[in-house]
C-alpha cells in the first residue's frame, strides 16, 4: 500500500470510517492494513509503540469483516483499529507500564477498559510507549527510548500518554485510550494537536489499570476530533448518576445552548508563552462567538497554593503502590532516575504534610463549586508552553527565571485531577514554528456532554483538527 493511499484511509475520522464500513464501501481489513503500513514506516521514527500486534490485528479485522458483512455490526467502533497505552492490562499481551520491572508481565485478563472496547469490536493494533509507570510528563523513557513529537521529532510528545498521542496524530491508529493523573491525556493531546478528554473521576473504571495515584487517576480518549473522543467515551464510560446527561456523539450539535463561559484570569492566564497566550485568547473569542456565550471573569483564590499540596498527595499514593507491590525500594536500581527520585520523595513525606494536602484539596473543590454557580464551563490554556525539546530540563517563560519543564507542563492541568472535574483539550492553533497549542475546557462533575458540545461548536468554527503532521 502506498503512503498516499494509506494516509487517505488512516486519517478518516471514526465517524467517517464507521459510515463507510456500514455501507460496505471499505472493510476493517483495509483499515487495519493501512494502519499497519504506517506503523511499519513511522514507528521507527517516532517510537510510539512498544508492542505491535500485526497477526492479532489481522485476525480481529477478518472477524469484524465477516460480522459486518452478515449485518451484525455492533456500533461505531466495530472494525476500527485503535491502540492502548501500555498500562492497561490486555489478556495475553505484555503490559509493561513503560518499565523495566514489568517488562515481561503478561496479564491473564483484560482491564475494564480493554474489555469494553473488545465488546465494541475494536481492532487492537498494539500497546503504546509512555513515561515509566506513568510517573512523568515527557515520555522520555529510559528503558525504551523517548517518544518523538510528530510535528518536530526533536521535541517531546508530552506524557505520560505520549506514545498514544504520537500514534493518533500520525494516523498509526484511529484513536487511543490513555490515563491522566496530572494531565497525562490532555498534555500530549495538546502538544500533538489532538482532542484529549479526562472524564469525571470514577466515570471510567480503572480495574486492571496499573495505577500511579489512585485518587487522581483517570482514563480517557485521545482522538483527532471531538466526536471521535465522544464515541470512545460512550464505550468505556460506566453509569452516570440519575439526572446527568450521557454524551451522545450524534447529538453534540443538538446539545448546544447559550453558555456562560468562565475566564479564570488569575492562575490560568499567568506566565504563558507569548504565542500560546495569543492563540488561546483568540480561541476563547471564537468559542464565545460560536456559542453566543457570555464571558465572565471568575476567581479561584486558593488554587495557587494547591500546587505543592497536590504533588504531596500524588507522591504519597504512588509510593504506597510501589512499596505494596514490593518494587520499591527492593528494585530501586531498575527504575529510571526521575521516577526513582519521586519515589524517594514519597518515602520521606511526612504524614502531616499528606493530611494538610487533603484539606487543601477540599478548599480547591469549594472554589470550583463557587465558580460553577456563576458559569457553565471554564476556559484555559492546556499547556503554558509548546512542546519542549527532548532532554530540555527547564524553560524560561516571558523572560522570567527558568523553571522545570515538568512543573510548567503540569501547572494548568493538574487542578482538574485534584478536584476530579471533567476537562478536555482541543487544538487551537500553531506557533510560528508549527507546534500545536491546546484550549482546555473544564466543567462541573458529570457534565461531559456539555463540554463536548461546546468543544464541537469551537471545532466547527475552526479547521485546526484538519491539519496533520508532515508526511516524511
Amino acid at each position: 500500500m502506498t503512503s498516499s493511499s494509506s494516509a487517505s484511509l488512516a486519517f478518516l475520522s471514526i465517524e467517517q470510517a464507521a459510515r463507510l464500513l456500514r455501507r460496505k464501501e471499505i472493510s476493517p481489513v483495509e483499515l487495519t492494513e493501512a494502519a499497519l503500513a504506517r506503523i511499519e514506516h513511522y514507528n521507527p521514527l517516532l517510537n510510539a509503540f512498544l508492542t505491535v500486534l500485526p497477526d492479532h490485528a489481522r485476525r480481529q479485522a477478518r472477524a469484524a469483516e465477516r460480522e459486518i458483512l452478515r449485518g451484525r455490526a455492533r456500533g461505531p467502533l466495530h472494525g476500527i483499529p485503535i491502540a492502548l497505552k501500555d498500562n492497561f492490562w490486555t489478556r495475553g499481551v505484555r503490559t509493561t507500564a513503560g518499565s523495566k520491572i514489568l517488562a515481561e508481565f503478561v496479564p491473564a485478563k483484560d482491564s475494564a477498559v480493554a474489555a469494553r472496547l473488545a465488546v465494541a469490536g475494536v481492532i487492537l493494533l498494539g500497546k503504546t510507549n509512555m513515561h515509566e509507570f506513568a510517573y512523568g510528563i515527557t515520555s522520555e523513557n529510559p528503558h525504551y527510548g523517548p517518544v518523538r513529537n510528530p510535528w518536530d521529532r526533536d521535541r517531546i510528545s508530552g506524557g505520560s500518554s505520549g506514545g498514544s498521542a504520537a500514534a493518533v496524530a500520525t494516523g498509526l491508529c484511529f484513536a487511543s485510550v490513555g490515563t491522566d493523573t496530572g494531565g497525562s491525556v490532555r498534555i500530549p493531546a495538546a502538544l500533538c494537536g489532538l482532542t484529549g478528554l479526562k472524564p469525571t473521576f470514577g466515570l471510567v473504571s480503572l480495574e486492571g489499570t496499573i495505577p500511579l495515584a489512585p485518587s487522581f487517576d483517570h482514563a480517557g480518549p485521545l482522538a483527532r476530533s471531538v466526536a471521535d473522543a465522544c464515541i470512545l467515551l460512550e464505550t468505556i464510560a460506566g453509569e452516570y448518576p440519575k439526572g446527568a446527561r450521557r454524551p451522545d456523539h450524534r447529538r453534540l450539535r443538538a446539545g448546544r445552548r447559550r453558555l456562560r463561559v468562565g475566564w479564570p484570569k488569575h492562575f490560568y492566564f499567568e506566565r504563558l508563552d507569548g504565542e500560546v497566550q495569543r492563540l488561546v485568547e483568540t480561541a476563547v473569542k471564537r468559542l464565545a462567538a460560536a456559542l453566543h456565550a457570555q464571558v465572565i471573569e471568575v476567581a479561584l483564590p486558593r488554587l495557587r497554593d494547591s500546587v505543592e499540596h497536590g504533588t504531596n498527595l500524588i507522591v504519597a499514593e504512588a509510593n504506597y503502590y510501589h512499596e505494596s507491590c514490593g518494587y520499591y525500594p527492593a528494585r530501586a536500581a531498575d527504575y529510571g532516575e526521575d521516577v526513582r527520585g519521586h519515589l524517594e520523595w514519597g518515602h520521606a513525606l511526612r504524614a502531616v504534610d499528606y493530611l494538610r494536602a487533603a484539606e487543601k484539596r477540599k478548599e480547591v473543590e469549594e472554589d470550583f463549586r463557587a465558580a460553577f454557580e456563576r458559569v457553565d464551563i471554564l476556559v484555559a490554556p492546556t499547556s503554558p508552553i509548546p512542546a519542549p525539546r527532548i532532554g530540555e530540563g527547564s524553560v524560561r517563560i516571558a523572560g522570567e527565571r527558568e523553571t522545570p519543564v515538568r512543573a510548567e507542563l503540569l501547572r494548568l492541568t493538574r487542578p482538574a485531577n485534584l478536584t476530579g472535574l471533567p476537562a478536555l483539550t482541543v487544538p487551537c492553533g500553531f506557533t510560528d514554528e508549527g507546534l500545536p497549542a491546546g484550549l482546555q475546557l473544564i466543567g462541573p462533575r458529570w457534565m461531559e456532554a456539555r463540554l463536548l458540545a461546546a468543544a464541537r461548536a469551537y471545532e466547527d468554527a475552526t479547521e485546526w483538527r484538519l491539519r496533520h503532521p508532515p508526511e516524511e
